[in-house]
């Protein structure tokens, strides 16, 4: 019963609704407040990181055995057999998301309000050519909401709108459909999406007290933890399932886990968690169809399982690294 303890903590984390209300600052109003770097990189987040960077290790080791399971190859033919729809589901599910943020007067996230009618009207257009069943209409209409992005990233910087990276990945999809470069679409939607939450996961860290107020507000269950070292814990969970997308581990399964805990959030956060998770539903249930038989993963270039090992290893602390020492410098 002990072994199972741990087991049981980690699948509790993933299934809390703070895990992925990746957005922290769509649910309260407190000021950020920085903390300094020396309380970020505390031995407990240290002891994480080793640990994370060991279970991922341990990962590259075992989920290839899985394939050989009789379930998860039926699994696998029945998936595959929906993926001449994944593109129509893409176009069609980001329209959705787009009428249902225009008629709740945002775009892209609820904390990003359209000011303008101009914008508005944009808007409108851009959906109406994607729900154009025509390739140079949705291409068109990507056009059209790639140059709304740019003046949202304008109006509210760069680094803000890194946590919706994703919608660059969508984009880009839409755009290269039906060309030479089609097959490099999805592979940068699973990039762009895996970064994104890698993103947002470090806010919890460098802006704890925002996470803090959610707990406190929205009674999140710690499972016995202090909150403190829960939003910690909770944040490397969300960060590591950001950085399996991107390293091409896990992506069915991951996609399933987190469209389900999505839908938990949705019934503690309301319509505000509709509006914006709607559309990373759209991009989980296309990892769910499509797993990764177009993309060749990172993890692929070392043959051996111990350079595999060594290379989730380390590239996951250097990329940990990275994100926090940029978050920190620049957000």
């Amino acid at each position: 019963m002990k072994k199972l303890l741990p087991f049981g903590i980690i699948i509790g984390l993933m299934l809390t609704p703070l895990l992925t209300n990746a957005h922290v600052k769509w649910f309260t109003e407190v000021e950020p407040q920085k903390e300094s770097i020396e309380q970020i990189l505390s031995p407990l987040f240290m002891s994480l990181a080793l640990t994370a960077a060991v279970v991922l290790g341990v990962l590259t080791l075992l989920i290839p055995k899985t394939t050989n399971w009789k379930q998860i190859q039926n699994w696998d033919v029945r998936l595959s057999s929906l993926r001449k729809y994944s593109r129509i589901i893409l176009k069609y599910g980001t329209a959705i998301a787009l009428i249902i943020q225009v008629v709740n007067g945002t775009l892209f996230a609820p904390e990003l309000p359209i000011t303008n009618t101009l914008t508005t009207v944009l808007a409108w257009i851009s959906i109406a050519l994607l729900l154009v069943p025509h390739p140079i209409s949705t291409k068109l209409g990507a056009a059209l909401l790639l140059g709304l992005f740019v003046y949202v990233t304008m109006n509210f910087g760069i680094f803000h709108m890194l946590d919706y990276g994703f919608y660059v990945a969508i984009i880009g999809v839409l755009l290269v459909g039906r060309t030479r470069y089609e097959n490099v679409g999805f592979p940068f939607l699973y990039l762009g999406t895996g970064l994104s939450l890698c993103w947002v996961a470090v806010e919890k860290w460098v802006y704890p007290t925002m996470s803090l107020d959610i707990v406190v507000n929205h009674q999140v269950p710690t499972f016995g933890f202090d909150p403190g070292i829960f939003i910690v814990m909770a944040a490397y969970i969300e960060f590591v399932v950001g950085y399996l997308l991107v390293v091409g581990i896990l992506n069915r399964v991951l996609g399933l886990i987190v469209t389900v805990i999505f839908v938990m959030t949705t019934m503690l956060f309301g319509m505000k968690e509709v509006i914006g998770h709607f559309m990373v539903h759209i991009v989980l249930i296309i990892f769910i169809i499509e797993g990764v038989s177009f993309y060749n993963p990172p993890i692929k270039m070392h043959k051996t399982k111990v350079d595999q090992f060594i290379f989730v290893f380390l590239n996951f602390l250097f990329v940990l690294s990275t994100f926090v020492l940029i978050y920190y410098r620049f957000a």
